[in-house]
């Protein structure tokens, strides 16, 4: 009745698990003996083990043990279809149990484990499903629930590619053109309005698969309006293929807009080289004029000189002393020389804090980094 395998019927709610040290070599009929003798009487017929074991209301006890070097290890389970609080009591009676046959003992309640918590989880994921359906099967009577189950099928259509597990609508890798956003929630956000050729960028490293896929379709990036918009639209420019360029209204994020904002934006898209015009123009009405005379006197000349942000000059040297002595220089806002702008330029600048560098031309660049506008003596004409 009270040992051998372990026999849960299907109203067990808890399993009380104790091990226990016998200072003497004992059996398992010895600590059966120990929890129905020591446990007898103390609380009553209402929590009597042998009457809720033939009520069925605790059931078989488990006991393993080992014995060596004269004493007893093991353990001991009980399984209860009590309510918490006599679980509990019994637990505490079983622990207070100080001998085994005629040896001292000690029994430690290590945990008493919840049996119905996988059959909650179960019934909580069927709640879900059920009450899934029901919304989708009934007739929305609020905006606000529109929204909800909108949000759900929405979220649901979110898969991720590459090797990065980008986030990505289920039309990325199969359409001819895709838009590049920022993250998951902008992806979100435009699958909401039916565009499913979107991807994410997921961090300010563009990923190997963005420049993949930008090599054979037409990108369009579509991006927060704000400063970490910027500097991600410089970074992608610098190493994908973008033909096109969309912004979120200034101070506004992608994954805030409305599907009216989000397809205005997309329309008003202007081409990556009406941009880089575009900014060219901007930064030659920025540049002060001692920088755009000497530019038309440094032609042919093979110097470099650097300049203050005021436009006063600093230093001048010839190009082939540039990689050497820009490191003495101190204060330099704009680079302007008559020569190639190379990587290491590019690298030794950017620990001077140069922000303007322009050349006579750009030769292969795998990085210009994001604090350093590069211009060419053409870009300027």
């Amino acid at each position: 009745m009270v040992e051998g395998s372990s026999i849960y019927t299907p109203t067990t709610k808890y399993i009380i698990t104790a091990r226990f040290e016998v200072e003497g070599v004992v059996e398992k009929p010895d600590v059966i003996g120990a929890i129905f003798g020591q446990t007898e009487g103390l609380f009553g017929p209402d929590l009597d083990l042998r009457e809720l074991q033939k009520s069925n209301r605790i059931g078989r006890i488990e006991i393993t043990l080992k014995s060596e070097r004269d004493k007893t290890f093991g353990s001991i389970k009980i399984p209860s279809s009590l309510d918490k609080a006599s679980t509990a009591i019994i637990a505490a009676a079983i622990e207070s149990i100080d001998r085994i046959g005629p040896c001292a003992a000690k029994i430690i309640l290590e945990k008493i484990e919840d049996l119905r918590e996988e059959k909650r989880k179960k019934i909580l994921e069927k709640a879900k499903e059920i009450l899934k359906n029901w919304v989708l099967e009934s007739s929305p009577s609020s905006e606000e629930i529109i929204k909800e189950v909108s949000n759900v099928i929405k979220a649901s259509e979110v898969c991720s590619i590459g090797a990065e597990g980008l986030p990505a609508g289920p039309e990325a890798l199969e359409a001819s053109s895709i838009i590049i956003v920022e993250g998951r929630a902008d992806v979100i956000n435009l699958l909401k309005c039916g565009i499913k050729n979107v991807v994410g960028i997921e961090g300010t490293k563009i990923p190997q698969t963005i420049i993949e896929l930008c090599k054979n379709k037409e990108a369009t990036a579509f991006l927060d309006g704000d400063r970490g918009g910027d500097l991600i639209l410089k970074e992608l420019l610098q190493v994908a293929d973008i033909d096109y360029v969309a912004r979120a209204p200034p101070g506004k994020e992608v994954e805030e807009l409305t599907p009216k904002e989000i397809m205005k934006q997309l329309r008003e898209k202007i081409p990556v080289e009406q941009l880089k015009l575009k900014n060219h123009t901007i930064v030659k009405s920025t540049l002060p004029k001692e920088i755009l005379e000497t530019i038309k006197d440094l032609k042919g000349t093979l110097e470099a000189v650097f300049f203050n942000e005021q436009g006063e000059i600093l230093a001048k040297m010839p190009v082939g002393e540039l990689a050497e002595k820009i490191k003495d220089i101190e204060n330099a806002y704009y680079l302007v020389f008559d020569g190639i702008i190379t990587q290491r330029i590019l690298d030794l600048a950017e620990t001077k804090e140069i922000k303007v560098i322009i050349g006579d031309r750009i030769s292969e660049i795998a990085k210009i980094p994001v604090n350093i506008k590069v211009l060419t003596f053409s870009n300027l004409n």
